[in-house]
């Protein structure tokens, strides 16, 4: 039986952080963009933020394990989560925390009770798609788009320059109902997925899916193929 994940693979959990030698504190803005991380065991820790939203995976290549996220606030050495999904301990969700973290180049260190992690930033550059998204529209059986209703669950989007993961969620009553994520492209009206993770089907992982990407400053219609064959015609928003 493989190993589990130690007590610290969750970036955000139990942390008693310092500011070690040669770091300084993090400033506002400096921890958006992609973050990744091996954990000694050989999972893959991905840390993703934009549009101060926040989401943080972890997995391996034949087995997801666990993901967390919420909206967050940055400022100058510190950084607060409003958790609004996570796998680990739903009892977490509504509860908000703040949390000291210290940078250096490229890298973000962390002190814990079990020692020091170094997270590597991943080196992309932000596109059009870059932020937080929200389904707010889909094609009924007849091919037109329906407008959805806005209420407690919803399925969001997060994507940094080169990382998507989405999340299907109720912070309200703390139910988590699927993600997925990996990388993305964006090239010429095309947007093309490979799945890196996925915890309703990991026979899916390793993928590439490639839809057509009519991106607007505030909305992103989404057309193709799923990885079933379905039809896919989607209109996501930008969640402020």
């Amino acid at each position: 039986m493989k190993s589990r994940i130690p007590s610290y693979y969750q970036l955000l959990i139990g942390l008693t952080v310092g500011l070690l030698v040669g770091f300084r504190p993090v400033q506002t803005g400096k921890l958006d963009g992609a973050w990744r991380l091996s954990d000694p065991s050989g999972a893959m820790v991905t840390l993703t933020i934009a549009d101060n939203y926040l989401m943080q995976t972890t997995y391996e290549p034949d087995r997801y394990i666990s993901t967390r996220g919420g909206t967050c606030r940055q400022s100058d050495g510190t950084l607060t989560l409003l958790v609004e999904f996570d796998t680990k301990d739903s009892s977490r969700v509504g509860q908000s925390e703040t949390y000291q973290l210290a940078v250096s180049s490229n890298q973000l260190r962390i002190n814990n009770a079990s020692g020091s992690q170094t997270f590597s930033r991943i080196e992309e550059t932000p596109t059009s798609l870059t932020g937080l998204w929200r389904i707010t529209g889909r094609a009924n059986d007849a091919g037109q788009l329906v407008t959805m209703q806005r209420g407690p669950r919803k399925t969001i989007k997060l994507l940094t320059g080169s990382r998507f993961q989405w999340a299907a969620i109720n912070p309200q009553t703390k139910q988590f109902f699927g993600t997925g994520g990996g990388t993305y492209t964006l090239t010429d009206g095309k947007y093309t997925e490979t799945i890196d993770f996925f915890s309703r089907d990991n026979s899916r992982v390793g993928r590439s899916l490639t839809f057509g990407a009519d991106v607007q400053p505030n909305e992103w219609h989404h057309t193709g193929q799923s990885s079933t064959g379905g039809r896919v015609n989607e209109v996501w928003s930008r969640e402020k």
